[in-house]
């Protein structure tokens, strides 16, 4: 059939290659764009994979405080003036070394005055034995004198057995009270305990044998890791926590509910922070953890999805 159109075919195919692109849909979206999506698509599944089938661990914390076991904390038996400190802390001592004197003027003037009675009274005896008078006043002053080297004894204070000195409170001239803290000694082999006071709802999910985390105060980022060998099988209250703890550090440790003790043995006197060695010592506080639980990623995130499951079991 004869082309019957007004226009050459060589200028048709010429005015459609240079306007091919009108009319067509408006383009805004280069290539790149389309393989971004699929890749963003990608890591959104993998990340919800991975949330799924990761886990992580829950813990429970509370405050912790480092102490020794076996130390024999020492105490004034009687009222008095501190007279002289015989160690100084770090001292190795044996059972019966004197540690402090206490002011004793008043003890030694008592002893002296008896003792001279005492011996008065024994000559008489030798030169009548069968005075009995005198016996009844030897008797007497026997006691009497029996008492007051007890009383002068009082005024010295002796190391019960062998160790090292540690935390000495008192100085020469002090005057203290019946009671009231010493210093302290440290048998051989005295060991370090870490005691944790863990919110007590937390006690049914903590096992013996779970590790326990210590975050020492003022080493921040420096973690130590311990087995826990000991729990408390009650709760107890912020009042009997602190009794526990001890006078000495009671004021110290802030306690906002009822607490199960955890305990941990240390099993080194010293740790490193940022490369450099330390001791413990007793006293020192810090933060500890102990995992009660592990969860899915995706669970942590939404725990609405647990109570879910649950209604779904019901």
């Amino acid at each position: 059939m004869p082309d019957t159109s007004i226009f050459r075919k060589e200028a048709l195919a010429s005015h459609e290659n240079k306007y091919r692109w009108e009319g067509d849909l408006l383009r805004i979206s280069p290539a790149w764009m389309t393989w971004a999506y699929r890749v963003l698509v990608g890591c959104v599944a993998a990340a919800l994979l991975y949330s799924m089938i990761a886990t992580v661990n829950e813990y429970a914390s509370g405050p912790a405080v480092i102490r020794i076991t076996g130390q024999t904390q020492l105490t004034a038996r009687l009222p008095g003036v501190v007279s002289s400190v015989e160690v100084k802390p770090g001292d190795r001592v044996e059972a019966g070394h004197v540690l402090v004197r206490f002011n004793d003027v008043a003890e030694r003037d008592q002893l002296e005055k008896v003792t001279k009675e005492f011996n008065l009274q024994l000559i008489k005896r030798l030169q009548d034995p069968l005075d009995p008078s005198t016996q009844q006043t030897l008797a007497s002053l026997r006691a009497q004198k029996a008492l007051a080297e007890h009383n002068l004894e009082e005024r010295r204070l002796e190391a019960p057995h062998a160790g090292t000195i540690s935390d000495i409170r008192i100085r020469p001239g002090q005057q203290i009270n019946s009671g009231e803290k010493i210093l302290s000694v440290l048998p051989e082999g005295a060991a370090f305990r870490v005691v944790a006071l863990v919110p007590g709802h937390y006690r049914p999910m903590i096992k013996l044998g779970s590790r326990l985390r210590l975050e020492v105060s003022g080493y921040k980022y420096t973690y130590h890791n311990f087995l826990v060998d000991s729990m408390g099988d009650e709760i107890i209250g912020p009042n009997e926590a602190r009794r526990y703890l001890g006078e000495e550090l009671a004021d110290s440790v802030t306690l906002l509910g009822p607490v199960v003790l955890v305990q941990a043995h240390l099993n080194t006197k010293g740790f490193i922070a940022e490369g450099k060695a330390y001791n413990y010592y007793d006293g020192m506080q810090g933060l500890a953890e102990v995992p009660i639980r592990t969860r899915s990623i995706l669970m942590s995130l939404l725990p609405e999805l647990k109570l879910l499951n649950n209604d779904s079991d019901e």
